[in-house]
Formats: C-alpha cells, structure tokens, sequence
C-alpha cells in the first residue's frame, strides 16, 4: 500500500479508522478539498466532536484543504448513526443560531487564511430549495432499499424502528458530497467510524450521477479505558461553549483523565509532536502521580478552546484547590473564575448582610462563615473555630483567631473560606 505523510501521522496518533483504497494516492498528487460535516443540534460543539475536528487540522497542516460542512439542511433532520431512538427535530430558528456559534468555535482549529484556507459551508443553501421529485429522480434513483438497509446505521434501527425521516438521512449526506464535489472539487469526506456507511453512499453516488472519483476516512470513535462515556461528567456533557463548561470545568475534564487514556488523548486532541508525547508516555508509566501527561493533555486543548490565559488561570485555580497551593498566591483572574465553581457571596452587593468590624483588628470572622453560608449560626461557627475546623484563605485558624484584617485578603478585597476537608466558599469584603 502507497505511504502518505499525513496518513501517516493520523495512523500514529490512532486516527486512522478506515479509508478507500487509492485515497493515498490521491493525497500524494497535491492538495485534496476534504470535509467534515456537523449538525447544528446544539448551540455548541462538545468534546466528542473534536475528533473530525483534528482529522481536518491534521489535513490542512500537510497542505490540504478542509471543508467544515454546517448541516442547516440536516440540522432540521438528525443522523440516525449511533442513535437508538429519534432525535427531537428543531426548528430553522434553533438550527440557524446553534449554526453560527459552533462556526465561532471551529476557529480555533483551523486557519481560514492562506492558499488552503478553510472555508464553511452551509447544506440549507442547496437542501432547502431541493424540489422532492428532483430528489427522488436525481439521487433517489442511484440507491436502492437493500442498499441503504445494509447499512449499519439503518439496520441496527429497524427492529425498533426508524421513521422515514431518518431513513433518508443516507440519501441526503450523499448529496451533500456531491454538490460539494462539484461545487468546490471535494473528493474525501471524513467523519467517525459509524458514518462510513453515510460517506461511502457520497462515494457511490459522485461515481454515479457524476462519474467521478471520490474516497472516505473514518477516525475512531473515542472510548475511555473505565467504560464511561467519553465527554461525560456528573454535571452533563463537556462543552466547548464557556457558558455551557467552565474553562476551569473544562481543564478538571482533561486533568482527570485516567492514566490508561492520556497518552491516546494526548495523540487524538493535541497537535504535540511525537517527541513531546513519547517521554510523557514513560512519565504516566513510571511516575504516574505527578499526572504530567494530563497536565500537559488539559493546557494544551484548554489553550486551543478557551485560550492562553484562561489555561493559566484554570491551573491556578485548581494548584490551590487540589494541589496545596497557597490561596495567597491566587491572582484576581483566578478569583474571579472561582466564583462560578463554589458559593460565592458578594458583601458589595445591594442588600448583602455588614458584618461587625474592629478598626484595628478587622472583621468578625464567625460572621463571615455565616455570611458565606458555611455556617448556619454564630454559635456553630464558634464550635468548629474551637476545633480547628475553620480556615481562612488555607490556613487554619486558632480559637483565638477571632478576626480578619485588611492585611490578610486576597486581590478584590477576596478572602477564600474553608470548612472542614472540602466545603470552601469565597467571599468579597466591602471598601472600609
């Protein structure tokens, strides 16, 4: 089989799924237009589909040039592939607004400058207008039922049952390869290992209704080494949109990773060298708990998604939080990211509850356990003060230690409370 650089690096990342035969060779004689398709179901893409994502990042990167395909037309449908049950259809107004915001996102993948610049595109420009009986005569007529039903994405719903809808999705992706391969020459599509059967439908029918030759790729559904669900937490999907995960959220995901999956995320999601990767892959094997490989893994997508600094501050917050650094060393930026991942009261705010103050030794601290609803009262403050359950800013407060000065907050006038292990709270004081 012909080699080929950029399925070469795909193969040693674990990319490389699937591919027709000759797309090697097709790759060899110049820059190829491939694309990916996406369906705007939802305002934001998730972690799950960076995996096509990093197919076409790759792509560009040795000189090809990558198609992003925004379903507007199929947005309104839904892929059967993968699904057990039908998807709730949306509507044009949903799908157009979900449709900008992941254009924004895909920004931060790949380059829409220079002589192989990205380009998205939108199947409702020639899925809408589409005539039905044109359709059925012009496409329709190259597939037939046994075809599309020997497809796994239809035959693993047709004992439960798939409405027409659905059913015709095939038909509709193979189109779109089609008026792409006309439209702007493309002749590789590349998606997951469950749209084969979708893509190779577009390969049949550019060779039919077009006479032309075009080829498929397929990159590996992700799996994790625990049996979970790739992209998935206690609190729901992972998101790329910041009002959706957190950047903090979003680096704890990547942190997480368990050591079995690090070094095949640290290939799939990172545009890391093989020289990078290598060493780290000894490091999670010979000393896996200094997690170099995952801190490594969580800056390096948390940069590409949410950028440079929202990486720092995401490591900052979670230094202090997990890794026993001093809170005195957090930076604003980091407090204030901290306001959305635990109780966060604002003394500034109108209405917040004034606290007792001594001039020379500053402010109550009981009260401030129970202004930051750690507390239900002065009195259980008080007890656990007496016990040495009470911390302020990571150090723990002596029973005599019955006041907090000016001299001891944090930047914005911030103090970081902690009850017992785990239960923190942060707090903003009011100008003196």
């Amino acid at each position: 089989m012909q080699r080929n650089p950029v399925l070469d690096e795909l193969a040693w990342r674990g990319l490389l799924h699937q591919h027709t035969e000759g797309l090697a060779d097709l790759l060899g004689r110049g820059p190829v237009s491939a694309y990916a398709g996406f369906d705007p179901t939802a305002r934001s893409l998730h972690v799950g589909n960076l995996i096509p994502v990093m197919g076409l990042t790759h792509l560009q990167r040795y000189g090809h040039r990558p198609i992003v395909l925004v379903g507007g037309g199929t947005g309104l449908i839904g892929d059967p592939s993968g699904r057990a049950t039908e998807r709730q259809l949306n509507t044009h107004e949903t799908v157009e607004e979900n449709l900008r915001a992941i254009q924004s996102q895909l920004e931060h993948f790949l380059d829409f400058s220079g002589s192989n610049a990205a380009r998205v595109m939108n199947n409702a420009d020639w899925l809408v207008p589409l005539r039905a009986i044109d359709f059925m005569r012009d496409v329709g007529k190259h597939f037939t039922v046994n075809y599309m039903m020997a497809k796994e994405s239809v035959r693993s719903r047709l004992e439960g049952g798939i409405s027409y809808t659905e059913f015709s999705y095939m038909l509709l992706q193979a189109y779109d390869y089609l008026e792409l391969y006309r439209r702007e020459g493309v002749r590789l599509q590349i998606g997951g290992s469950d749209q084969w059967g979708n893509i190779t439908a577009g390969t049949e029918l550019i060779r039919r209704a077009a006479g032309g030759e075009a080829h498929a790729l397929t990159l590996p559904l992700v799996t994790t080494a625990s049996g979970t669900k790739f992209g998935k937490t206690a609190a729901g999907a992972v998101w790329l949109d910041p009002a959706e995960t957190t950047p903090y959220r979003f680096w704890q995901f990547w942190i997480n990773t368990d050591d079995r999956d690090a070094s095949k995320y640290l290939r799939y999601f990172t545009l890391l060298p093989r020289e990078t990767i290598e060493p780290l892959d000894r490091a999670t094997s010979e000393q896996p708990e200094r997690r170099e490989a995952q801190l490594a893994l969580a800056n390096e997508v948390t940069t590409r998604v949410h950028g440079a600094e929202a990486a720092r501050v995401a490591a900052e917050v979670s230094g202090v939080l997990f890794g026993g650094t001093d809170p005195a060393t957090l930076s604003l930026e980091a407090l204030e990211a901290l306001r959305g991942e635990m109780p966060f009261t604002d003394l500034e705010a109108a209405g917040a509850p004034a606290l007792s103050r001594d001039d020379s030794r500053g402010v109550d601290v009981l009260e401030l356990f129970v202004a930051a609803r750690l507390v239900p009262s002065k009195g259980a403050a008080r007890r656990l003060l007496e016990q040495g359950g009470l911390y302020v800013n990571g150090r723990r407060l002596a029973a005599t230690d019955r006041h907090v000065g000016d001299d001891g907050l944090l930047p914005g006038r911030h103090l970081l409370l902690r009850k017992g292990a785990k239960d923190y709270a942060l707090i903003r004081l009011r100008e003196r």
